[in-house]
């Protein structure tokens, strides 16, 4: 009898007990679409590099340097004429050149450029203020030199007779020169064809009994 009931209890379905099953939490993913919208606009990756302008000025040229001669010698900088502004001394003598480049890349490219090409000229960087309170002329300015001393408006106006210009610029000045002083006129003209006409027409014409030379300016 004890055999049957060990035989019996053998064939009873046997229930399987389960452990439960660990509850983890949700892996994070790393894509920005699931969960929480993040801001992009903080992750570097994925902006463009913002350089920003940068400010060179160069020493060294000649006395009749225009903005061209400047551009053609960093080609590949990326400047234009609106990036030359021409710096003067009292005397209206061309001492450097200021730069506006478009990004530290450009900038770096000019000063190889002129470490290889021209090794009288010095290339260095200045502050966007020195450039904010240089004075552009633009190739719209032309200096008279040698106007004679007894010299009034009127008989400037007269030499420029026949020119484009703004009779309300008109500039005279006084700056010193051997043997003696000499005198100078300023003038403004509407376009950079209208001062180089000027000068092309006027240059080496007479202002009473002098002879006046003129100079666009850059």
């Amino acid at each position: 009898m004890s055999k049957l009931r060990l035989l019996g209890s053998a064939l009873k379905p046997r229930v399987l007990t389960l452990n439960p099953i660990p509850r983890f939490p949700p892996r994070r993913s790393l894509s920005t679409t699931e969960g929480e919208p993040q801001d992009s606009s903080n992750d570097s990756f994925l902006q463009p590099p913002n350089e920003g302008l940068v400010f060179g000025r160069v020493t060294g040229i000649g006395r009749n340097t225009l903005k061209t001669d400047v551009i053609h010698f960093f080609e590949g900088c990326n400047l234009s004429a609106d990036d030359v502004k021409v710096e003067y001394n009292r005397a209206y003598n061309p001492v450097g050149v200021l730069l506006q480049f478009p990004s530290r890349s450009s900038f770096d490219m000019a000063v190889r450029q002129t470490i290889r090409k021209g090794r009288l000229y010095k290339m260095e960087k200045v502050n966007r203020s020195q450039w904010d309170l240089m004075t552009s002329y633009d190739g719209k300015a032309v200096l008279l030199q040698g106007i004679p001393r007894n010299a009034l408006q009127e008989d400037v106006e007269r030499f420029l007779h026949g020119c484009n210009y703004d009779p309300s610029t008109f500039q005279t000045f006084v700056r010193p020169g051997f043997p003696d002083p000499i005198r100078l006129a300023l003038i403004h003209f509407p376009t950079r064809n209208d001062a180089m006409n000027a000068f092309c027409i006027k240059n080496r014409s007479f202002c009473l009994n002098n002879s006046i030379t003129m100079r666009v300016l850059q």
